[in-house]
């Protein structure tokens, strides 16, 4: 926790140090720098050499629209952000969930999608916070997900830097507990075939995509590009092809 919000002391520190690419740069370079980490199936992650997921399929697809090509970018999570106030890229796609911290930092598009913190063990483990006291949590460095055990008297918490290390803690008995994304959770279950259960949120949250803080014309493209996908179809189709449902905030006003 002290390590995340030094991370967001620093990112609010270099707030306007430097110009980030207006709307009108990326347009005329013809290609839309963005970030990610390639490590948080199923919404970034690589499949070989190939980065594929939910929101990088996404975003391939809001960039198509806008009629630009893609650079990626990858690199962990807990640097991302970070790295687009050091304008390694445009924004940055990466299941960020939008909290009031992360927002004096960089701006937040409409959320691209609703989800939660998911509970997931071993079968007959903990499936409640109140379950937690004294058991080992594994989660990922840097994430809404380790705020959220920390605030639970008595979890031990074990910080892993990618998400995946702390799914393996879980399956290798390191830890009695996995917290993380609903559906990530879902599919872990799922992929295991009955050796686990995934039980109750510990909270539920919004995901956006971030801009460097008061790009306010690359944040309009995206929310109209976004309006867009999803108005046409093009959202519901991805989101289908990966959660067999349309996983968009359906009561975001």
């Amino acid at each position: 926790m002290k390590k995340a919000l030094l991370s967001l002391t620093a990112l609010c520190l270099l707030a306007g140090t430097a110009e980030a690419r207006t709307w009108a740069e990326i347009k005329k370079s013809g290609t839309i720098k963005i970030g990610t980490e390639g490590a948080f199936p199923p919404f970034n992650m690589m499949k070989g050499t190939q980065l594929t997921g939910f929101e990088v399929e996404l975003a391939n697809a809001l960039a198509k629209q806008l009629g630009l090509k893609v650079q990626w970018v990858t690199q962990p999570f807990d640097g991302l952000l970070l790295g687009l106030q050091q304008d390694r890229f445009d924004f940055v796609i990466a299941s960020h969930g939008i909290t009031p911290e992360r927002q004096r930092a960089v701006d937040f598009a409409n959320p691209h999608y609703c989800t939660g913190g998911a509970i997931v063990s071993m079968k007959g483990g903990p499936t409640k916070a109140a379950d937690l006291k004294g058991k080992i949590v594994a989660v990922q460095v840097g994430t809404t997900y380790l705020t959220g055990v920390q605030k639970i008297p008595g979890a031990k918490v074990l910080v892993f830097p990618k998400d995946t290390d702390a799914q393996t803690a879980l399956l290798a008995g390191k830890a009695a507990v996995w917290v993380g994304d609903k559906f990530t959770g879902l599919d872990l279950v799922k992929a295991q075939k009955g050796k686990l259960q995934q039980g109750a949120l510990l909270f539920t949250e919004k995901i956006g995509m971030a801009v460097k803080k008061g790009n306010t014309s690359v944040l309009k493209e995206l929310n109209a590009a976004l309006a867009k996908a999803q108005s046409s179809g093009t959202y519901a189709k991805i989101s289908r092809s990966y959660f067999g449902e349309d996983i968009r905030c359906k009561n975001f006003q």
